[in-house]
């Protein structure tokens, strides 16, 4: 499978800064949660720790050499760590991601304490929301539903790497995860592709809210035309 090409720095810079501001102005996220990162072919893009995502300076953006260490910009955001993770993991599967996103959106994580009631105690196989739509299948597929770690923690970090290369060997390539009452992790090719993901997965979580008597999954034989019509992997 060929790897997407990377942003140039200059393009990567301002597209991080125009999700943020786009995200932040409809509420995908607030304050200063969120982060968003980029791989670069020598490094990473990372928004700064405790930055809001709507008044994002290009200039300003923390940048990382390949192992992570700061070399210019604000102090970067911690989850890095994570990032870095997923950027590693999706490389060893297949498909590589240029961007990252985290976010703490109402609806994901609503749905994430109605799930995590128990406090913590998930399966390794949970996953966060049924295959309700074709577009939650076909844009977003599987949402492994990480049990819940302190935010920063190494040990959900390499839960999220597992995850992913546990999918990857069943032939499903993961574009998203749920950190357990935090938030959702969504990775691309480029910081538009992965706001993308992340739309469509915070209207499924809305949905699944709004439709109190939940509503039944699509069957196995429905997945199976949206993998052969537009090769959707469930």
């Amino acid at each position: 499978m060929s790897s997407p090409d990377f942003l140039t720095e200059d393009l990567a810079r301002a597209e991080i800064c125009r999700v943020g501001r786009s995200l932040f102005e409809r509420g995908y996220v607030h304050a200063t949660a969120g982060n968003i990162s980029v791989r670069l072919t020598d490094g990473f893009l990372i928004t700064p720790t405790d930055a809001c995502l709507g008044t994002l300076v290009p200039e300003r953006l923390a940048r990382l050499d390949l192992e992570g260490r700061q070399i210019a910009g604000d102090r970067g955001s911690k989850t890095i760590q994570l990032h870095r993770r997923i950027y590693a993991a999706t490389e060893a599967a297949g498909r590589p991601a240029r961007c990252v996103i985290h976010t703490h959106s109402t609806h994901l994580v609503a749905c994430s304490l109605l799930a995590d009631a128990t406090g913590g105690a998930l399966a390794e196989d949970a996953e966060l929301l049924p295959p309700i739509t074709p577009y939650f299948v076909m844009k977003v597929g599987r949402v492994p539903h990480i049990a819940y770690q302190r935010p920063g923690a190494p040990e959900a970090a390499e839960a999220v790497a597992q995850a992913i290369a546990r999918h990857a060997e069943a032939g499903r390539m993961l574009q998203a995860v749920m950190l357990a009452r935090l938030g959702p992790n969504v990775w691309h090719d480029s910081p538009a592709a992965a706001m993308a993901v992340l739309e469509e997965l915070e209207e499924t979580a809305r949905l699944w809210l709004l439709t109190g008597a939940r509503p039944a999954p699509l069957d196995a034989a429905r997945i199976d035309v949206l993998h052969q019509t537009f090769g959707a992997s469930w």
